[in-house]
């Protein structure tokens, strides 16, 4: 890669984030890891090879630089600037008590109706 290739440019030209400004923040909140190690600078320069480890839309990224840009293109030439190594989704089924989410009501909405209470007993229930 060249030598002025920045990490927030990288974000931006890949389509990671929609701004550069964007991206910047993200990196200066030490959210964002470089070959394991948190980066908090902006500026901060890439080469082929590195690993970036981040989180996205509650999702966790790894992704290994394979190229760079010199502008922002579309999503299809943004892909082959990347490798995406990230680790597959985990499914949740709705019906196990584990993984299913708790049923919940805003605050202030009173006490459970008997309704409230069957199906909240129906869904934890272990048959």
């Amino acid at each position: 890669m060249s030598t002025n290739l920045r990490l927030d440019k990288w974000l931006w030209h890949a389509r990671f984030y929609k701004t550069r400004t964007l991206a910047a923040k993200q990196i200066r909140s030490k959210k964002i890891s470089v070959n394991e190690v948190k980066v908090y600078k902006p500026g901060f320069q890439l080469k082929v090879g590195d690993v970036l480890s981040f989180v996205k839309a509650d999702a966790p990224r790894v992704i290994e630089v394979k190229g760079e840009s010199k502008a922002r293109h579309s999503a299809e030439l943004a892909a082959a600037l990347f490798d995406d190594r990230s680790p597959e989704p985990v499914a949740v089924d709705p019906l196990d008590p584990k993984t299913a989410e708790v049923p919940s009501r805003e605050r202030g909405m009173g006490r459970p109706t008997k309704a409230d209470r069957r199906a909240y007993n129906k869904l934890t229930s272990e048959e």
